[in-house]
């Protein structure tokens, strides 16, 4: 009975240790590393702000449901929580990146409890915690203010409303409540949500028994009511919660259904690559979440989950919990899986709650077992998990002066353009983007030293601000004058006056293309970017792009070229000459545009052009091409 007592007292004392170490590890330095705020956090900040302050988003809406921003809309359980955190605190980047850390933690926390809850060893319970903490998944998505942070704590609270559920003979109004109301925060939380949470609904169905029917239907019923505002937004917003899919998936009406599901196939596989996870990560470059060439997973979590799952399916195969709990887990990447991008760490976010929970079963075998080699495996695990997670931290800490990552988080935008601009004291600033985001930054730090909106002119595409005015843009291709400050891709200026365009003549159509540098494969969907250089062969100066009507400016313009030959009257790209070019010059103009949608060989063709006058190879100059192999 001692024995047990201390050996209980050992365990308890080493959990908490875990708990206070994790907890230490979520949130130190969480407001600094990433150094700066991204866009996308300033917009949730922002947001949230506003409604803490009015109960109005950014554009007046009173109360929505779901928040506009850059052609898309944000979920709602994030914004309103830190709403009302705001309401007390005030707007600030610490409590912002607070929540999220903080939301990392609790679901580290509940998934221990809800691990006890399945298992009554209580070192299976230390060492899954351990995992959890130390897992890059779940900790860099704890480090920014993005709704995705809430997510593996919303999944928690599902499963231990499961696993309630599932130990009682008979579902009350308490079991029917909980389930729907996890599902409804699954929904409304995270865009995965809406195709997630239906199928972790279907998925009920693995407990269903006579004494549990009724209510196994009420659970659905009321789940079913959550949804209603879903539908009246979408009705009222047509295509509002469905354009980002379209824009992202593969999966079109016009495409054969054989050809719809071989890619879901291939994507959902490619999603489960073990390389992925304990290799080098999420692939995309612009994954601001994740260290780009990082593992997500900890080797030995997946090694541990993998014997879990032949655990169940040996010696759990008739146990409803975990029988769903690997349904669960394999729907989990189908979200993901219907869209262009391979192992997009976001959308997969409730995958590494099932491999931590699938480890259990391996644990418990090797703790149920005196042999001397299970106690050296359980050691190996115990080092590898100490030793794998403490390096990610080190290069987690290390990246903070990343020099890519900085320019993802906008690091040195306050010091260098915001502060600058304010302490020149002209107003209003203008802002003038190139993209429909960079705005938000200008919103977000004006609330944080207290000034008005009106401070602020956010100028439309051709709008020219008034000469002498302060100018913050994001437009990378022009070469501006009275440059103040810059950091890419802000550059803080002056307004020039705005030069009068005309036509060319008919002798300064005449120009040499040339490519610089460009990838020769790419994925489909990918954001490709060339760099070109352009050469003014003719006798006439070309003027350089500047702020205003687009009309009679020269830009570089890329179509794709069809199996036939024939070029696409649909323009893919363009970019505008950073500066004058007279006769003989050259300049490297940077121009991005988008792969196709499915997999191919592809020429694009890349021309000069005047806007509103013609393109150079309708004069005689010539056109030059580039395929590309999408894959």
């Amino acid at each position: 009975m001692w024995l047990n007592f201390l050996v209980l007292r050992r365990h308890n004392f080493l959990l908490a240790i875990v708990i206070l170490l994790g907890s230490f590890l979520f949130i130190y330095r969480c407001h600094t590393n990433p150094a700066g705020f991204f866009v996308d956090e300033s917009s949730i900040a922002y947001n949230a702000h506003t409604i803490s302050q009015t109960g109005q988003d950014e554009f007046g809406n009173s109360w929505p449901l779901y928040f506009r921003a850059f052609g898309d809309y944000k979920n709602p359980v994030y914004v309103y929580l830190l709403a009302s955190i705001f309401k007390v605190t005030g707007p600030g980047i610490l409590t912002a990146r607070l929540l999220s850390a903080i939301a990392g933690v609790v679901a580290v926390l509940l998934l221990g409890w809800l691990v006890s809850r399945i298992t009554k060893d209580s070192r299976v319970v230390l060492l899954v915690m351990l995992m959890a903490f130390l897992t890059p998944w779940l900790f860099e998505v704890s480090r920014v203010v993005f709704e995705v942070a809430l997510y593996p704590l919303v999944v928690v609270l599902f499963f231990l409303a499961v696993q309630r559920a599932a130990s009682r003979e008979r579902w009350n109004w308490t079991d029917v409540l909980t389930l729907a109301g996890t599902l409804a925060l699954l929904t409304y939380t995270y865009s995965i949500g809406r195709l997630l949470a239906p199928l972790f609904a279907v998925g009920l169905v693995i407990f269903l028994t006579r004494k549990r029917i009724i209510g196994f239907v009420c659970s659905w019923i009321a789940y079913a009511l959550t949804l209603i505002p879903i539908f009246l937004f979408q009705r009222d917003h047509n295509g509002a919660l469905t354009a980002r899919f379209d824009m992202i998936s593969y999966w079109k009406s016009e495409n054969p259904v054989s050809i719809n599901l071989l890619e879901f196939i291939k994507h959902y596989f490619a999603n489960l690559n073990p390389i992925r996870f304990f290799y080098n990560g999420d692939p995309n470059i612009y994954q601001v979440a994740h260290i780009y060439g990082q593992p997500v997973m900890l080797s030995v979590t997946l090694a541990l989950s993998i014997i879990g799952i032949c655990q169940v399916v040996l010696r759990q195969r008739r146990n409803r919990w975990w029988i769903f709990l690997l349904y669960a887990g394999a729907v989990s990447v189908i979200p993901a899986s219907l869209t262009v991008d391979y192992f997009h760490m976001l959308r997969l976010i409730a995958l590494p709650v099932f491999l931590l929970l699938l480890t259990i079963p391996a644990l418990e075998f090797f703790f149920s077992r005196k042999e001397l080699v299970n106690r050296v495996a359980i050691i190996a695990v115990v080092v590898s998990i100490v030793i794998q997670g403490l390096a990610f931290q080190v290069t987690y800490h290390r990246s903070v002066n990343n020099a890519w990552r900085r320019h993802l988080f906008d690091a040195d935008y306050k010091t260098k353009i915001f502060d600058v601009a304010l302490q020149d004291g002209r107003k209003p600033i203008y802002l003038a983007d190139a993209l429909d985001t960079p705005y938000i930054q200008a919103y977000w730090y004006g609330t944080l030293r207290g000034l008005s909106l009106k401070d602020f002119v956010r100028l439309k595409p051709d709008e020219v601000p008034p000469v002498g005015s302060l100018v913050i843009t994001t437009f990378e291709g022009c070469t501006q004058e009275n440059v103040i400050s810059q950091t890419d891709p802000y550059t803080l200026y002056t307004a020039p006056p705005i030069k009068p365009l005309t036509p060319l003549p008919a002798n300064a159509f005449r120009a040499e293309i040339a490519i610089v540098t460009a990838p020769t494969i790419v994925h489909v969907g990918e954001r490709i970017e060339l760099s070109v250089s352009v050469k003014n062969v003719s006798e006439a100066t070309w003027p350089g792009c500047q702020r205003g009507p687009a009309k009679y400016q020269i830009y570089l313009a890329s179509r794709w070229v069809t199996t036939s030959g024939q070029v696409s009257l649909r323009e893919e790209g363009r970019a505008p000459l950073p500066k004058d070019l007279g006769p003989g010059e050259s300049a490297i103009v940077k121009l991005l545009f988008t792969a196709p949608s499915q997999p191919g060989n592809y020429p694009v063709e890349l021309d000069m052009l005047q806007e509103e006058v013609t393109r150079f190879s309708a004069k005689g100059s010539p056109a030059i091409q580039k395929e590309f192999q999408v894959e």
